[in-house]
């Protein structure tokens, strides 16, 4: 849904045709639901900016295969000292991976709070607060990434792996919270 509002303008793409009524019993109020739906895609206008960002990050990753920071010529680096990688260092497109998955939460993070916001279903919020331990482990697996994976900080990866159960547990908590409020304010 959100990859629609970045590629696309705010035109609505979905017409209803027209109405019924759902119920039909007294005393019950009547709600109303869409009998056909039409995909209007000539109102679909796409925002060339992004589509063509992206298509260049994606070709960019794929051309740069597996190079790492001791591939690069001398120049690009400012020096002309060799450096020396361990055999285990990710590769750049690893990295691009990891920091874009980092920053893709941080957003979706700001983006569930804004919806709790505006929308006036405060247990969205909820849900925001319970991807922060699992936005933890991340930070654990990148900083561990970031040292070759050094046996002297081999407790990021158990405390990655702790900050994803709780992480786990308290989108599933939040999740069901967001899940009786609905059901609470349908009635």
């Amino acid at each position: 849904m959100a990859n629609a509002t970045l590629f696309c303008s705010l035109k609505p793409i979905f017409k209803q045709a027209n109405s019924t009524p759902a119920l039909h019993k007294p005393g019950i109020r009547q709600k109303t639901r869409p009998v056909t739906r039409e995909l209007l895609t000539c109102g679909l206008i796409w925002n060339q900016k992004p589509i063509v960002g992206i298509v260049g990050s994606v070709l960019a990753l794929a051309l740069a295969d597996s190079a790492t920071a001791s591939e690069l010529p001398p120049l690009l680096l400012g020096t002309s000292l060799p450096i020396n990688e361990p055999a285990n260092a990710l590769s750049l497109p690893t990295w691009a991976i990891h920091v874009s998955s980092v920053i893709e939460w941080i957003t979706a993070m700001a983006l569930v709070w804004q919806y709790g916001e505006k929308s006036g279903f405060e247990s969205w919020k909820g849900l925001s607060w319970g991807m922060v331990p699992l936005l933890g482990g991340a930070f654990c697996a990148c900083t561990w990434h970031f040292f070759y994976n050094s046996e002297s900080l081999e407790v990021l990866v158990a405390l990655q792996a702790a900050l994803t159960v709780i992480g786990n547990a308290t989108m599933c908590f939040a999740a069901y919270r967001i899940c009786k409020l609905s059901d609470r304010r349908s009635q």
